[in-house]
């Protein structure tokens, strides 16, 4: 109505869920489910035609059920005499299929005939009505055909459900395959955790009894350096009071017989060496992400340091500590050691390095610090300038062995430029011009040496400096030793 147009409605199938259009005249017009229609009367149980009496038999023909007394009836009637009648356990089903179905639209006319194009049953006013042109035949000519259909789809949907059934068993074994795997591996994973747990305590227990064992360690330390002190606080109270006793109460002569006695007592008890601090470790430690090892076949993390660096003890290592070269990379290894002298063996000290210019304040050389991890630690630097620098070394502000220490950066090295050989005689090939910086000379106008033939003593030597060691720095000209010189220089024959 107002001109809009109705929508189309659906509803659901409560039994499979399925979408169903609803036809235009309503929920009146959809097909009705003739089966359970059957199934109704059937279950009834009551003769369609005395209504009081059960059903034994039913009509083929008229598709009434009938009790004993009016199916006897039904046979003696001259219009249902020729209608066939059948005990109802021999019936194939007791659905509405037996039974007459009447056209909707003419409810005298019984539905015979099947449109193929409509696909749908007709009567035969249908025929008159509308459906002349249009292919159609009786019911039981197409049954079979359309029935045929049915059975393919059917065939087809069994298949599918024989799938469904094999895919779901399998859903179900994989489901208890997860359920097993899942047990077993929570199973797997207590165990682990118990062991776990047992491998950390015990590693506990460890720890705290290396702590206490520490502890008693120091403690009875502590307490023999305490009875070591008292001990010659005592022998000095009582040197002390003796000595002043003789000085205030002794004669001269008793002063002077007893005075070695005394000198020498007071003596040694002055050259005593005590520590005016006590060397107990007291510096206990845990560090947690230190590696522990293993424990009931479990890596452990967790230890207790009890080294403390010692400055005093911590030293460098190289070869040619105080001398380096001009804008080449130099360095040295600090070893850092506790009280005892032995290496550390892990790192995480602070290591301080500053290198400034004796003569430049404003000249310092930076210096890197790298942790090996191991209680050594590698000191690198590239000197810019040359000169004298003082190298200081500090492990926790304090200065360590050898430091401060100085540093000599000579000038960059510098290659030879020449060729090293025995003279220019032979360098040159028997040239004359070519000079060498020996100094020496040949006769005949020769000016370069001829060094290691007959009658010109002398040795190989680099043409640029004069340099008689192959592997030197080149010096940049003639050397200034006049004995090396006169060495090298060739004699006239």
């Amino acid at each position: 109505k107002g001109g809009l147009e109705s929508k189309s409605l659906c509803v659901l199938c409560p039994v499979c869920d399925a979408e169903v259009a609803l036809p235009p005249g309503g929920v009146a017009q959809l097909t009705p489910d003739y089966l359970a229609l059957g199934r109704g009367a059937a279950a009834a149980g009551g003769c369609d035609l005395c209504v009081d009496g059960a059903a034994v038999r039913r009509c083929r023909t008229c598709g009434a059920h009938l009790c004993l007394f009016c199916s006897r009836a039904h046979r003696r009637q001259k219009k249902t005499a020729s209608h066939a009648v059948a005990e109802l356990e021999n019936i194939k089903d007791c659905s509405q299929a037996g039974k007459p179905l009447f056209c909707p639209s003419h409810p005298t006319e019984e539905l015979r005939l099947f449109c193929e194009q409509c696909d749908w049953p007709i009567c035969r006013d249908c025929v008159i009505d509308g459906h002349q042109q249009r292919p159609y035949d009786f019911t039981g000519n197409v049954i079979y055909r359309h029935g045929n259909s049915l059975r393919e789809l059917l065939k087809s949907i069994q298949q599918h459900m024989d799938t469904l059934e094999d895919v779901l068993d399998q859903i179900d074994d994989m489901g208890n395959a997860i359920h097993s795997r899942a047990e077993a591996v929570a199973a797997e994973i207590s165990l682990f955790a118990n062991g776990y747990v047992k491998a950390i305590e015990e590693h506990r227990d460890q720890l705290l009894k290396q702590l206490e064992d520490l502890k008693v360690q120091n403690e009875n330390l502590l307490h023999l350096q305490k009875a070591q002190l008292e001990q010659l606080l005592l022998d000095m109270r009582t040197g002390v009071e003796f000595t002043e006793h003789l000085l205030a109460r002794g004669s001269d002569l008793e002063i002077l017989i007893t005075k070695g006695v005394v000198a020498s007592r007071m003596a040694r008890l002055n050259s005593v060496a005590y520590s005016t601090h006590p060397s107990v470790d007291n510096g206990i430690q845990f560090s947690p992400q230190e590696r522990a090892g293993q424990r009931c076949g479990y890596e452990v993390f967790g230890a207790i340091l009890n080294k403390v660096v010692d400055p005093a003890k911590c030293t460098l290592q190289r070869e040619d500590l105080h001398n380096a070269r001009q804008n080449q990379l130099t360095g040295f290894t600090v070893l850092c050691n506790d009280t005892t002298g032995e290496q550390m063996g892990r790192g995480g000290e602070t290591v301080q390095v500053t290198v400034p210019h004796k003569d430049k304040r404003d000249c310092t050389v930076k210096a890197t610090v790298y942790d090996n991890s191991d209680g050594t630690y590698h000191i690198s630097y590239s000197p810019e300038e040359p000169g004298l620098y003082a190298v200081c070394v500090c492990v926790k502000g304090q200065h360590v062995q050898g430091s401060p220490f100085t540093l000599t950066v000579k000038n960059k090295f510098r290659k030879h430029q020449g060729v090293f050989h025995c003279c220019t005689f032979c360098s040159s090939r028997g040239q004359k011009a070519p000079h060498c910086a020996c100094g020496g000379t040949m006769p005949g106008g020769y000016q370069g040496c001829g060094h290691g033939h007959k009658g010109h003593p002398g040795c190989p030597h680099w043409s640029c400096c004069g340099q008689v060691m192959e592997s030197s720095e080149c010096l940049g000209g003639p050397p200034s030793d006049t004995s090396q010189r006169s060495l090298l220089r060739t004699v006239a024959l």
